[in-house]
């Protein structure tokens, strides 16, 4: 007889989904900080429709889709959701994890239950008009962020998403490292290897925001892979020495300058002198590092308003700056001036598509790209790995939870059923 509610951890005979699951759970009466908006809750597990998955998830990687959706801003998730008829007043996120497929929908082919897999997070319509004239799946309209602007994410014992959504998870990893790279490294790809045109190239110098993050610690090792050269910015001295031993090149410690924020009004001389002081600084330390008088072909960017109009002055001529978030703000000012007389690119970019993913699982498959995984905590551990992130004081690299796996640095799970 099937049971209603296992436990975390405890494991269902391979196939028998329970009627109710335990979740991490976000309400619109706990919008805030991620300490008080996530709470464990037992919910209904998600039944699978035609080309859906369910997945016993073994961990989840954190990242910063979840801090907007426990503040309930820039978007109230639940809200939007129910606005386009559907019926939950709760959110579960997770837009990244390794699991075990435990049941297919309908005309599910390239997975069988008891697959190991990886779970990556852009998730569209495959029947969308556009998609089927020809468009990147992630300029669909119908393109939605899993586990944020979708429900069903990775924070709880099961998960449900598309089948294109499922790789094969590398055999040599353990649980929690397959599940730390899956939003970052593919992210970071893309904005370096997805605009024709400016793609990294041997030699070129590469500024990239962030370096020690999840996204910067993806990018500083492609960029390398690619033979460019990494130029990382950061906060701290210890995360400019992490830098350095990921492969940066050198390192601009933004805490050395203070004309960030937005560009200042053309008529106000005192504040543009400033400004050019400061990001001229920051241009003269990048040539002492290169040990030449040379511009970084491509500035990646995710930090938005306060750096966008230096990452646009630093940028080379026919240059790129390409960016894929705003975590300081989503005002981002632009001389036009130096876009238009020296040619240059501000190019968004947003996740990667099913190949781009795919390339990067197999380079970390391969060994040629480290997950990062810096940290990895317990279910309970959700929003205060989250509070870290949201007041920035997680640690370099990427994160991670453990959802069902039983211990960190497990890679098999074993089946009584199987």
């Amino acid at each position: 007889m099937t049971k209603a509610l296992y436990e975390i951890g405890e494991t269902p005979p391979l196939g028998e989904v329970p009627r109710q699951m335990y979740a991490s759970v976000i309400r619109q009466n706990r919008f805030g900080e991620p300490k008080q908006a996530f709470r464990t809750e037992v919910v209904d597990t998600p039944a699978v429709g035609r080309g859906q998955v369910l997945v016993y998830v073994m961990a989840a990687g954190i990242n910063y889709n979840n801090v907007w959706s426990s503040l309930g801003e820039p978007v109230d998730v639940i809200g939007m959701r129910q606005r386009q008829g559907q019926p939950e007043d709760f959110h579960i996120g997770g837009s990244e994890a390794s699991g075990v497929v435990w049941a297919v929908g309908e005309g599910v082919r390239s997975v069988t239950v008891g697959d190991h897999v990886l779970l990556t997070s852009g998730q569209w319509d495959e029947a969308a008009a556009d998609i089927r004239m020809g468009t990147d799946p992630l300029v669909s309209e119908s393109i939605k962020a899993w586990g944020y602007e979708t429900n069903y994410g990775s924070f709880a014992q099961f998960c449900r998403v598309d089948e294109y959504q499922c790789h094969p998870k590398p055999a040599h990893l353990s649980w929690e490292e397959s599940a730390a790279f899956l939003l970052t490294g593919p992210t970071a790809y893309r904005q370096l290897f997805g605009w024709q045109g400016n793609t990294v190239r041997p030699g070129d110098p590469v500024l990239i925001w962030g370096g020690a993050g999840g996204l910067g610690s993806m990018a500083i090792q492609l960029v390398r892979l690619a033979g460019g050269i990494p130029i990382a910015v950061v906060s701290s001295e210890d995360r400019s020495e992490y830098c350095r031993r990921l492969g940066a090149a050198g390192t601009v410690n933004r805490r050395d300058f203070d004309h960030w924020g937005r560009l200042p009004d053309a008529g106000d001389a005192e504040a543009s002198a400033r400004f050019l002081r400061g990001a001229r600084g920051v241009g003269k330390k990048v040539w002492e590092i290169l040990g030449e008088r040379k511009s970084p072909r491509i500035v990646l960017e995710h930090s938005g308003q306060d750096s966008l109009p230096t990452s646009m002055y630093l940028c080379d001529n026919a240059g790129m700056v390409v960016i894929c978030g705003g975590t300081s703000g989503y005002n981002g000012d632009v001389d036009l001036r130096h876009l238009w007389m020296r040619s240059k690119r501000l190019q968004g970019s947003h996740y990667a598509d099913t190949r781009q993913c795919r390339e990067v699982i197999n380079l970390v498959g391969a060994g040629m790209l480290d997950p990062c995984l810096s940290v990895c905590d317990g279910f309970q551990d959700i929003g205060r790995m989250h509070q870290m992130m949201h007041d920035n004081v997680h640690p370099p690299g990427n994160m991670a939870v453990l959802v069902n796996a039983p211990r960190r640095g497990e890679i098999a799970l074993e089946l009584a059923a199987a």
